[in-house]
């Protein structure tokens, strides 16, 4: 009978010890509950990737993950949510140059701080952005597109908003191709490439994923991508360098970050079940045949990366004068 008493209260005990070291680590519970990630407009990357990710990640943990898309602004409302959220790794947000890098210099009281406000996780995919145009714009080439345009005059062209990457995309081919063509502001990529398709602007620098199905239909037309060598995505375009433009460098990327304080084993649980994800043949594939290629990382190295685009960016914003209209 001793022993038995003896034998209950030890394992009483392990009970009472293991309980407080699963108390003290957040992620050994995470996640108990449903997981926000905040998007962008409904048609760009942003979205894609999110919708595509969360997919992947309520599949490995059994838990859904909701996608709260949130247009405009450049995606800086969508990542205020997040920093203004709970430190617990329930809301996150599919951040990239818009909300993260450019938003800094467009807005005067932007109400975050992309590198003190925010718990980098992983990044997802990086690419280009495709210069492409209207079917009605006779060109085949960015040398004869130029050529049009100083004859011509009167083009614009379609953004996702105000300090997206496609808008610094396309003020870089102003700026090294000496053109002059306007810059329309739309609330997302999505609403981009429909203006685009409408004829309502007869340029636009979208990425492959955005402008993939139409591309393929032949309802819009690539004339270069925004890198000194071809891209893996859309091999049958020609690079920056190829199309005589070798200044119109701009890489498209998208990372995932939490609320700053989020706890460090929530950020690692969430940085190895993406880098896993990522690693997954299969969604490399996939990823690629929609114009992106995966690149997960480190959190350190997401940081790093997001500092190292406000430093290249800033600057560019600033001496062209872009403001947030």
């Amino acid at each position: 009978m001793t022993g038995c008493v003896m034998s209950k209260f030890a394992a009483f005990a392990a009970v009472a010890v293991a309980l407080p070291a699963l108390a003290a680590d957040p992620a050994a519970s995470y996640p108990g509950r449903p997981i926000r990630v905040m998007g962008q407009g409904v048609g760009s990357t942003a979205d894609f990737m999110s919708r595509f990710l969360g997919q992947k990640l309520s599949e490995k943990w059994g838990q859904p993950v909701v996608i709260d898309n949130r247009a405009g602004a450049g995606g800086t409302i969508s990542a205020d949510i997040v920093a203004k959220s709970a430190p617990d790794g329930y809301t996150l947000v599919m951040g990239h140059a818009g909300p993260m890098v450019s938003a800094v210099s467009l807005y005067k009281n932007l109400p975050y701080d992309p590198v003190k406000d925010f718990a980098p996780i992983s990044m997802v995919s990086t690419g280009v952005t495709v210069l492409v145009v209207h079917p009605s714009v006779p060109v085949t080439s960015v040398q004869e597109l130029i050529a049009y345009a100083k004859q011509k005059g009167g083009l614009s062209y379609a953004s996702a908003g105000n300090g997206t990457i496609s808008h610094l995309t396309g003020e870089l081919f102003n700026q090294v191709t000496g053109l002059k063509i306007l810059h329309v502001p739309y609330k997302s990529a999505g609403f981009a490439l429909t203006a685009l398709l409408s004829g309502e602007t007869q340029v636009s620098f979208l990425s492959p994923i955005t402008a993939y199905a139409q591309l393929k239909a032949g309802k819009v037309r690539a004339l270069a991508v925004s890198s000194r060598t071809r891209f893996a995505g859309v091999p049958d375009v020609p690079s920056a360098v190829e199309a005589g433009i070798p200044g119109m460098e701009a890489k498209l990327w998208f990372g995932l970050f939490a609320p700053a304080k989020t706890p460090r084993p929530v950020v690692m649980k969430l940085n190895q079940a993406v880098g896993e994800i990522l690693r997954r043949p299969e969604v490399k594939e996939t990823i690629l045949r929609q114009g992106a290629e995966v690149a997960p990382t480190t959190p350190e190295e997401l940081g790093a990366w997001v500092k190292s685009e406000l430093a290249r960016w800033t600057p560019i914003i600033r001496n062209a004068g872009i403001k947030a209209d």
